[in-house]
C-alpha cells in the first residue's frame, strides 16, 4: 500500500515493498526509541493481531490499523530494542547497563 503509490512494478522490476516493510520499521525505530512507548504500540499490535479481525467489526474506526497490524507490530518491537538501547523510558533517561567508561577525576 506504501510502495504502490508510486506505480506498480512491472515483469523483471523488483518490488521495493519488501525491503521498505523491513527499513520503514527500523528507521522509525532509530529516530523514536524509547522502552515505554514503543512497548504499547507493540501490545497494541499484539492486540491488533490476536483479536484484530472481531474489533474492526464492532468498532469501524480501526479497519485502518487492522491493515498495518504486522508493520505496527514491528515498530513496536524496534522501538523497544532502540529504547534499551538509548535507555530511554517515556522520556526518563535510565541507567540499565552502567558505563563502560573509567572515569577518573582529581
Amino acid at each position: 500500500m506504501i510502495i504502490d503509490i508510486y506505480g506498480v512494478p512491472t515483469y523483471k522490476e523488483v518490488n521495493p515493498a519488501y525491503f521498505a516493510t523491513v527499513t520503514f520499521p527500523f528507521l522509525f525505530a532509530v529516530m523514536f526509541g524509547d522502552i515505554g512507548h514503543g512497548f504499547l504500540l507493540f501490545l497494541m499490535a499484539s492486540v491488533l493481531c490476536l483479536f484484530g479481525q472481531s474489533l474492526s467489526k464492532r468498532i469501524k474506526s480501526l479497519g485502518d490499523f487492522y491493515k498495518l497490524r504486522y508493520m505496527l507490530l514491528l515498530m513496536g518491537f524496534f522501538s523497544t530494542y532502540c529504547g534499551f538501547l538509548y535507555n530511554d523510558f517515556m522520556g526518563i533517561p535510565l541507567n540499565l547497563f552502567g558505563s563502560c567508561y573509567n572515569l577518573i577525576t582529581g
